[in-house]
């Protein structure tokens, strides 16, 4: 009897992902063939979508996709539709009204018992293991669900509940099992990084993790997303420092300087401190890329405050950057204390500034590398190009590396390459002698 074929379509970000390849592992254990957008080439009878409800454009592409598959499955092109993630879960009452072409909607957790609907059964595997959608040298690592901070900006707390840790030892094991598939580049996510471990051994462990991947045979790179700069623990500094295997890379959200705007976006620390947090940063871990995301145009912020956060960008001289206007979510803290009161076009205006600084600045980073040797890991091959990425670079947000044809290489491998010329999201290269 033919397998049915299931369509699994993850929207949002890599935590969505992970949980779109848990469901993919679960599916395949209870006899079902899985593809994973846009990859899917044949018909599928399924298809299940897994929302991101974060902010506003996120949630419009994630009820445009719904409405695309309704009426697909209407035209008869597919038998079952199901919904899942963030957006099922925090709209549970009323979606299933305004959209009854759904077949089921599942929440951020309880989506497993789809799996057991469809399959008559759970399957019997490891709660960790998962297909990789990603190229298969490089996966993300979700360490934890939730998010204790209630920044007053961010529905995702009401969302994912309270911050829940994996064990050490079950995330260690999942490394394990992927460096035995050919995974050699971790990118650990959560939605706070530096509150792991707290709810299961009473205090930050996130150093002592990161140490334990570190030590496992097999991990080339291992690369540190969505750090929350309150209570930064430093030994993860130390840490860092010490293994080669990690990233001089760390994604730290820091969303303003003005101690105006912090305090009105409860991030619980002021604009001295966040200063003193990036020097001992740079300090203990030398050469660090420092990713962060900034925002505009919250509640409190004045033309004054905007221009504390200007000279911030032009002073700190971030490696990476990316910024977002802000944009009311009901039921924050934000929404039902402060008044929304600056206009669009002037949140516009603002990010457009922010970001025309911070385009200068990464084009000066980037022409400084110009002359250097990087080891890069190829992502895959082009046509005219072998396109890889450095220890700084993150997978689909940073800066590719495009190297020339001068020698034969292979996806997944590691490479040591001259920095030829510099664009202003690419770098260009030429391979070292082999």
């Amino acid at each position: 009897m033919a397998r049915r074929k299931v369509n699994v379509i993850s929207l949002g970000c890599s935590k969505n992902l992970v949980d779109s390849e848990r469901l993919m592992r679960m599916l395949d254990g209870v006899g079902f063939d899985t593809c994973h957008e846009p990859e899917c080439v044949n018909p599928s009878d399924i298809v299940v979508i897994n929302t991101c409800g974060f902010i506003g454009d996120a949630k419009e592409e994630s009820i445009n996709t719904i409405l695309e598959w309704v009426q697909q499955k209407q035209e008869g092109h597919i038998s079952a539709l199901y919904v899942m993630g963030c957006l099922s879960q925090r709209y549970a009452d009323e979606l299933p009204v305004e959209i009854p072409g759904v077949d089921k909607w599942y929440g951020k957790t309880d989506w497993p018992g789809l799996v057991s609907e469809l399959g008559h059964r759970f399957p019997a595997t490891a709660t960790y293991d998962r297909i990789i959608t990603t190229p298969k040298h490089h996966a993300y690592l979700k360490i934890s669900e939730g998010c204790n901070r209630f920044c007053s900006f961010c529905a995702i707390p009401l969302i994912t509940g309270r911050y829940k840790s994996r064990p050490i030892e079950e995330i260690v094991d999942e490394v394990k099992l992927l460096v035995a598939r050919g995974v050699k580049e971790f990118n650990v996510i959560a939605q706070d990084l530096t509150n792991y471990g707290k709810d299961l051994y009473d205090e930050v462990s996130i150093a002592q993790l990161v140490d334990a991947i570190a030590e496992t045979p097999g991990v080339e790179w291992i690369r540190l997303h969505y750090a929350y700069p309150s209570g930064f623990p430093m030994e993860l500094l130390d840490v860092m420092s010490r293994h080669s295997n990690i990233c001089k890379y760390l994604d730290i959200a820091l969303q303003h300087i003005s101690d105006k705007v912090l305090d009105n976006m409860r991030r619980h620390i002021s604009g001295k401190q966040t200063r003193e947090l990036l020097a001992e940063i740079r300090r203990r871990v030398p050469g660090i890329h420092i990713r962060t995301t900034l925002m505009v145009g919250f509640p409190g912020e004045g033309e004054k405050e905007f221009e504390e956060l200007v000279n911030f960008v032009r002073e700190q001289r971030f490696e990476r950057m990316g910024a977002f206007a802000y944009c009311e979510e009901e039921d924050t803290f934000g929404a039902k204390n402060f008044t929304d009161d600056i206009p669009d076009e002037i949140k516009q205006e603002r990010l457009d500034r922010l970001m025309a600084v911070q385009e200068d600045i990464s084009a000066e980073i980037q022409q400084a590398k110009v002359g250097t040797v990087q080891r890069v890991v190829i992502d895959r091959e082009e046509e005219d190009y072998y396109i890889g990425r450095t220890q700084y670079d993150s997978p689909e947000v940073d800066p590719e590396v495009l190297i020339e044809k001068s020698s034969h290489l292979h996806p997944g491998e590691f490479y040591n390459v001259t920095i030829t010329e510099a664009l202003p999201f690419e770098l260009i290269a030429k391979p070292e002698t082999i």
